[in-house]
Parts: structure tokens; C-alpha cells; sequence
């Protein structure tokens, strides 16, 4: 069942919310390209690459055909990066004491996508089918 396979991926997005939220005064600023690379960096990488993951994950029985898999996929690498970029905004314009920029978007979008190789490496190669 699709509920019982999704709340995984539900409670990591609302923890993160609840962690791009709090306040970001002992956050460190990044003002180069090059501070882009930073261990908070790392974090967004990790932090999306794992709801990638989940998403995929509790979505893989949906994947009745091969055609219909791609289109799962797609969809699920689209949403996440809204997702991504709704913390971003959160950040700029909601969150007190948070700033949301590009460069952390950027680091999103790459977790997404060390997420998605990360699934298709472990799961969809190795099976095969994705199922």
C-alpha cells in the first residue's frame, strides 16, 4: 500500500521543514562561490539526496511498466526539487533569522540527484525492474 510505503519520506520532509526553520543566527553565511563547499553544504546534499531516495523508494511499486517508471521518476525528481526550493524561499521571506540563497538551492538540486544514482544504482540496476 502507497500510504504505508510514503510516511518515511512524509516525516524526513516535515523534519525538514522543521530544520531549515529554526533559527540560523549560529549558521555560518556564505558569501563566495567557493564557501559553497562548505559542511552546511554537505548537509542540503545529504538532506535532499535521502527524500530523493524515500520518495523513489515508497513509489517503486507503482512502477508497473518501464515507461511508467521514467515517469514516476521524473515527476518525483521534479517535485523534490520544488520542495528544495520552497525551503529556499521559507528561508528568504517566512523563516525569522534564516536566509535562503542559490547556493543552497544548488546544493539541493545536487542531493536530488546523488539521490536519484544513489536509487538507480542500488535498486533499479541491481533488480532490474525497480520493483
Amino acid at each position: 500500500m502507497l500510504i504505508r510505503r510514503l510516511w518515511p519520506s512524509l516525516v524526513w520532509a516535515v523534519a525538514i521543514l522543521i530544520l531549515t526553520g529554526l533559527p540560523g543566527k549560529y549558521f555560518p553565511t556564505v558569501v563566495s562561490f567557493w564557501d559553497w563547499l562548505s559542511p552546511d553544504k554537505v548537509v542540503h546534499v545529504f538532506i535532499f539526496g535521502v527524500q530523493t531516495v524515500l520518495l523513489l523508494y515508497a513509489f517503486r511499486a507503482q512502477f508497473f511498466t518501464r515507461k511508467l517508471r521514467w515517469i514516476y521518476i521524473v515527476l518525483i525528481l521534479a517535485l523534490t526539487t520544488l520542495f528544495a526550493l520552497l525551503t529556499e524561499i521559507l528561508q528568504r521571506y517566512v523563516f525569522i533569522g534564516r536566509h535562503g540563497n542559490v547556493y543552497d538551492f544548488l546544493a539541493d538540486f545536487i542531493g536530488v540527484i546523488v539521490g536519484f544514482l544513489a536509487y538507480y544504482l542500488l535498486i533499479i540496476k541491481k533488480k532490474g525492474t525497480g520493483n
